[in-house]
């Protein structure tokens, strides 16, 4: 797991900060693929209303027994609390969890989602939260991991990129660097102040591809909508079993 410790904890810093001080920093996102990005603090306390229409539909969408995964400062659990569902936040972030307990979050805990063992109903994944996957050699342990903290009847609805756009030559050839093993494995690292967090792998995962690894492992993926820049959201769900043939009569 990563060291959560507050002097490498650039989000949970940003977040508290915000809290409490409605401070005017940036999160800013490095990359070696991309020049240096930043994440308004704002979009991180979000309302319903001011979210996207992805995150809106997955919130209509959630039932049950409710895992925010990457809950951050909780701006979904918050709302999922107001509809009256029963939803547990997750973050590996102390200082994010603190902080959303201090915003009213009733159930807030810092832990890492490969460790969970309670069931949910619902594991929520937003702000391309199957990132968290890191690799795509790390989908066989997710998927185990659903195995494990999946109700019967459960599902899990994430939203993710299809990076495919950005190595596409104008005829769609797909132009990959020779050190890429898979286009949507990203490598980045935040900082927040004078806080700057451990280097982290993030993947981006096309829906084709989400598709066949859910298959794979006998899910089912199902692209729900799509955004406007190449995002989805995607509902994965255990693939019915099999029903077996009815018996032979009797002679």
């Amino acid at each position: 797991m990563i060291d959560m410790s507050p002097h490498h904890d650039p989000m949970g810093q940003a977040i508290a900060d915000y809290h409490h001080h409605r401070a005017k920093g940036a999160l800013r996102v490095f990359s070696p693929m991309f020049e240096e990005d930043e994440i308004p603090l704002p979009t991180l306390f979000r309302t319903f209303g001011q979210m996207p229409p992805l995150e809106r539909r997955a919130l209509q969408l959630a039932s049950g027994r409710v895992a925010d995964v990457g809950a951050g400062a909780g701006c979904h659990t918050l709302y999922l609390q107001e509809q009256g569902l029963h939803v547990t936040a997750i973050d590996i972030s102390p200082l994010a969890v603190q902080t959303m307990q201090e915003r009213g979050v009733r159930r807030a805990v810092c832990h890492d989602f490969f460790t969970l063992t309670e069931p949910f109903d619902t594991l929520l994944m937003l702000m391309n939260g199957i990132g968290l996957v890191g690799k795509l050699n790390r989908m066989p342990a997710f998927f185990a991991q659903l195995d494990r903290v999946l109700a019967p009847g459960g599902q899990v609805l994430c939203d993710s990129s299809d990076l495919r756009y950005l190595y596409e030559d104008d005829d769609g050839t797909l132009l990959l660097p020779d050190d890429v093993d898979y286009y949507g494995e990203m490598h980045y690292t935040m900082q927040y102040a004078d806080t700057l967090g451990h280097p982290f792998h993030w993947l981006y995962i096309d829906a084709d591809t989400l598709r066949r690894q859910a298959a794979l492992h006998g899910y089912e993926a199902q692209v729900i909508a799509q955004g406007e820049h190449y995002d989805y959201l995607a509902r994965i769900t255990r693939r019915p079993a099999p029903t077996p043939p009815p018996s032979a009569p009797r002679a």
